[in-house]
């Protein structure tokens, strides 16, 4: 299959399309069924492996035309016991996969295809990673944001990339690229004209005092308000590929709205999207508590989506052009940025000076959405201007909504 132009193929309703798939045989065939007239890329499949199994696992694509059949080998990582991997799925088709496992060998290593990591700064510019990192809350947040290289966790797949202040406002920002491809190892979100003329990308948005590309906040008195009281925050990168990768922000005890809650902020990226599923989960609240999130406007030929769907549901965007670097005037880059939130955590759709915003409620202590970003120098991208931008995230819901179907048998040996 050709999907050139289709890259920004969604997330796709984690919770509802990764079936589990219990496994105790040596071989299982699995089908995964696109019951949509769209494309889906990048659906993720996940298989729970027997309790106990220690084994090297291969995936492989069953390639029908060919007799006999032909196999190409997908990759997939396998974590706490499960098995994960991504398909593109042609409109009203089936793919069909062998999951083989392999007793005593260990598992099989892939390129990533997604990647995350915690850098500390180091004055002997070594940058070691860590797998986390903690501060007490009355460390000033400059002397956080500061203490790590690049100031926050960052993730990415082949078409974007995203990272997480690490101080009060926990802002996230955005690194587009020109060709799919890894690269935040290496720039870290500190691009370089030099490498920016070998092909690779840049930090391409300005947050300031929005809420840049889905950030969640706090809301006092009707506003946005950070996260600026509280007596630890953490950030951890849970996995990092090479087809899943997972970062967290925690914050222990945040004083909001005189209630002391317990937060964690999971941000989940697979290969082959541009989007981000946000789980947020709260501590010390009732359901009326109010939080709010949304995209910012551009600072130049801002337009904007602004919408309640038919179910309820929150859909809010801008495309437009922003300074990223003010120290770098001359330097200007086009955005597409989107938020989807489903229905059950919202509460109201609504603007301000500075953003599009949805405010959000927890179910049960818990808050799920969406966000979405664009990079106008990705070359051979699918969006030019805003009409096209508004166009896929006008079709990004019911791809999060209607997964594929999955089924699996195991097979004869």
């Amino acid at each position: 299959m050709n999907h050139t132009h289709n890259h920004y193929g969604w997330v796709g309703a984690l919770a509802l399309s990764l079936s589990s798939l219990v496994v105790s045989a040596q071989s299982l065939r699995v089908e995964v069924t696109n019951p949509t007239s769209s494309v889906r890329v990048g659906e993720p499949v996940e298989v729970a492996l027997a309790k106990g199994a220690k084994s090297g696992v291969v995936v492989r694509r069953s390639v029908v035309g060919n007799r006999p059949e032909t196999y190409d080998e997908v990759p997939s990582q396998v974590v706490d016991g499960r098995l994960l991997f991504v398909t593109d799925v042609d409109p009203h088709a089936t793919e069909t996969f062998t999951v083989e496992m392999t007793p005593d060998v260990a598992q099989r290593l892939y390129p990533e295809r997604v990647h995350a990591h915690l850098k500390l700064w180091d004055r002997k510019y070594r940058y070691p990673r860590v797998n986390e990192v903690e501060f007490q809350g009355d460390v000033p947040s400059l002397a956080m944001y500061d203490a790590i290289y690049g100031h926050g966790a960052m993730w990415e797949s082949e078409y974007v990339g995203f990272r997480i202040y690490m101080d009060h406002r926990q802002s996230l920002d955005l690194y587009g690229k020109q060709h799919p491809q890894m690269e935040l190892d290496s720039t870290n979100f500190y691009s370089t004209p030099a490498l920016m003329q070998n092909g690779f990308g840049e930090d391409i948005l300005f947050a300031g005092q929005s809420v840049a590309a889905g950030s969640f906040r706090g809301l006092r008195n009707g506003r946005p308000c950070y996260i600026d009281t509280v007596a630890a925050r953490r950030q951890r990168v849970v996995e990092s590929g090479p087809v899943r990768t997972i970062v967290e922000m925690e914050d222990r005890d945040w004083v909001h709205n005189g209630r002391v809650l317990q937060m964690r902020q999971r941000y989940t990226m697979l290969a082959g999207h541009r989007d981000v599923q946000v789980d947020i989960y709260l501590e010390g609240c009732t359901d009326d508590e109010q939080f709010v999130t949304g995209v910012q406007k551009l600072e130049m030929d801002n337009e904007g989506l602004l919408s309640t769907l038919s179910d309820g549901s929150a859909l809010v965007g801008s495309w437009g052009r922003n300074v990223p670097d003010k120290a770098n005037p001359a330097l200007i880059e086009g955005v597409g940025l989107g938020v989807y939130v489903p229905s059950a955590y919202v509460s109201a759709v609504e603007e301000d000076e500075l953003n599009y915003l949805v405010r959000i409620h927890p179910v049960d202590g818990h808050i799920r959405y969406h966000i979405s970003a664009y990079a106008l120098m990705q070359q051979d991208g699918p969006c030019q201007q805003a009409s096209q931008w508004f166009g896929l995230l006008q079709q990004w819901p019911a791809a999060l909504t209607t997964p594929c179907h999955v089924r699996s048998k195991r097979s004869k040996k």
